[in-house]
C-alpha cells in the first residue's frame, strides 16, 4: 500500500501541478489531503477546486478553518498583540482568499474531518484536538506524547509547520509531510509525504518559484511581497 500526504498548498497551484505531475509517476495507492488548501497564495479557489475534482479525502487547516469561520484566527491571535501588525496583513488576505472561493467551495472547506485514518495511518493537520498548534520539528518527545498519543495508530502524519521530517517517538513515527506551497525549511521545492508498506519518504519537486512570484503580484491579493519574500527564501518572514 502506498499513501501520498499532500498538504500545505496554500493557493500554490505553480507548485501544486509539479507535485501532481510527479504523483503521476510515483502512482501511490491513494491520496490525502493535509489542509491549509487557499490562503496566501494567488489561485485559492483554483487549488481547492482541483482538489474537489481529485475527490481526495483530507482534513481540515487552520487556514481552511479561518476562511469558513473567521472567529477561530481571532480567538487564536489573542494572546499575542504585539503582533498586531502581522495579524492584520494575515486578516486582509483571508477577506481577500475568501472572496475567491464560491459558496460551494466553502461550505466543502467547513466540511472537512480533523482527522483522517487509513490502515495504520491518522493524518491530522495540527493535532487532532484544533487545527491551530502543534509542535515544531525541535519538541521534546513528551510533547509530541501529548500532541498524538491518543491516537491509536501507529503512523501519524500532520503539516502545518511547513518543515518535513520523520521521527520515532515511543510506539508511534511522527511525521510531516512539509509544504507543498510554501516550504520553511530553506528548501525552495514543493514537498509531500509517501508512505509505502510503512515505510515514509519526503519527497521534493521542483517548480517555477519565478512564475508563482509574479502571479502573487499580479493576482491583486493584498501583500504580494510579503508571500513573494517567503516564496524565494522558503523561511517564514514577519510582518
Amino acid at each position: 500500500m502506498r499513501i501520498a500526504i499532500v498538504s500545505d498548498i496554500h493557493g500554490n497551484l505553480t507548485a501544486f501541478n509539479a507535485v501532481l505531475e510527479d504523483l503521476r509517476s510515483v502512482a501511490p495507492d491513494l491520496v490525502l489531503h493535509g489542509g491549509d488548501l487557499g490562503h496566501a497564495g494567488p489561485r485559492p479557489a483554483e487549488v481547492v477546486e482541483r482538489i474537489r475534482e481529485l475527490a481526495w479525502r483530507g482534513v481540515m487547516g487552520n487556514v481552511d478553518e479561518m476562511t469558513v469561520r473567521p472567529k477561530s484566527f481571532e480567538d487564536f491571535i489573542r494572546p499575542a498583540p504585539q503582533l498586531d501588525k502581522m495579524w492584520n496583513a494575515i486578516r486582509e488576505v483571508a477577506v481577500w482568499t475568501r472572496a475567491q472561493h464560491s459558496t460551494e467551495q466553502i461550505e466543502w472547506l467547513g466540511s472537512l474531518p480533523i482527522m483522517q485514518v487509513e490502515d495504520d495511518v491518522a493524518l491530522v493537520h495540527a493535532s487532532p484536538t484544533t487545527t491551530w498548534c502543534s509542535p515544531d520539528p525541535e519538541a521534546s518527545n513528551a510533547e509530541f506524547e501529548v500532541a498524538y498519543g491518543s491516537i491509536p495508530r501507529a503512523l501519524v502524519v500532520y503539516g502545518h509547520v511547513h518543515r518535513p521530517f520523520v521521527r520515532r517517538v515511543g510506539t508511534k513515527t511522527i511525521m510531516n509531510s512539509g509544504s507543498v506551497g510554501l516550504p520553511y525549511d530553506g528548501d525552495c521545492r514543493a514537498s509531500y509525504l509517501l508512505i509505502t508498506d510503512g515505510k515514509p519518504e519526503i519527497r521534493r519537486v521542483m517548480y517555477e518559484v519565478e512564475q508563482e512570484v509574479r502571479l502573487c503580484r499580479e493576482s491583486g491579493m493584498p501583500h504580494p511581497e510579503w508571500v513573494q519574500s517567503m516564496l524565494q527564501s522558503a523561511k517564514p518572514e514577519m510582518i
